[in-house]
């Protein structure tokens, strides 16, 4: 073997092995906080709505992370909110990409007249000032979980839709689609037996994507006080600690550190997921 046919060789599997470690260190961070959210009543020492010591404790043997200023155990809260910011970021998720697929093989199957107008909607949802809009939907609608997820959901459904509409104009066009179209198959049969499934792995990217979006964006909506007041999750961790004073005091590196870290490590998981699995559609990438 040549050198140019080695360092060939060496362009084409290094990406590839880059991209698989990546994706498996992403699943190991997912898996181990989805873990915790499942197991949060076993893991958690105390109620997070309990007052179990005196406020702003600092960290000790029995309390890691300390406490707030009403003397709840911040370890709790961050294990319980671990439950609410995933179950909110993987719910929106998949309304987002139930909207987002629909519109996007209507769109791909049916270009001209229907295709035009779904696609130009989604311009203009893309063209719209995302963070504004989020802020008055979310006050508009009130104060609660389910308000939290609809409106996270309703704004990131527009950049799969325009994912999975490009892939769908590419397959209809295929051999196998046209003879199936031709034998007289009906266009719902085409796209559940031909379209669907051979665009479920761009989606999944594209959900796995939207999970990471919908954490940061719930983080964003509970910090600015958007969120649901009563249940914990680390972006309404962060508010109370803002809203609190905890920044002037040595609490804000036991009370803002670990949910931000937290939100970060979500994040950074769920992209390195869709990395892999964006590169494995494209090894271009």
């Amino acid at each position: 073997m040549t050198s140019r046919s080695l360092t060939g060789t060496l362009r084409g599997v290094i990406p590839r092995s880059l991209a698989d470690r990546l994706g498996w260190l992403g699943a190991g961070i997912v898996a181990f906080l989805l873990g915790t959210a499942v197991f949060a009543p076993v893991l958690a020492p105390f109620d997070p709505a309990e007052r179990v010591a005196r406020p702003f404790l600092a960290p000790s043997a029995d309390h890691l992370l300390g406490t707030n200023d009403v003397g709840q155990d911040l370890l709790s809260e961050l294990i319980y909110g671990t439950r609410v910011s995933l179950t909110v970021g993987i719910v929106a998720a998949v309304v987002a990409m139930v909207i987002g697929t629909t519109v996007g093989l209507i769109a791909g199957y049916y270009p001209k007249r229907l295709g035009s107008v779904l696609m130009r909607f989604v311009d203009v949802v893309l063209i719209l000032p995302f963070l504004p809009l989020l802020i008055v939907l979310a006050a508009y609608l009130g104060r609660s979980l389910t308000n939290t997820i609809v409106v996270i959901g309703v704004l990131i459904w527009a950049a799969p839709a325009r994912i999975i509409r490009s892939q769908v104009l590419s397959l209809r066009s295929r051999e196998y689609v046209l003879a199936s179209r031709s034998m007289g198959a009906k266009d719902r049969w085409v796209i559940m037996r031909h379209i669907l499934p051979r665009t479920a792995l761009l989606a999944t990217g594209s959900f796995v994507r939207a999970v990471s979006g919908a954490i940061l964006l719930e983080a964003a909506l509970s910090f600015l006080g958007l969120g649901d007041p009563i249940q914990k999750s680390w972006g309404s961790t962060l508010f109370w600690a803002q809203s609190r004073g905890a920044f002037l005091t040595p609490a804000w590196k036991w009370w803002v550190l670990p949910p931000g870290l937290a939100i970060m490590a979500a994040s950074l998981g769920f992209a390195l997921i869709a990395f892999a699995v964006e590169e494995r559609i494209n090894p271009k990438l």
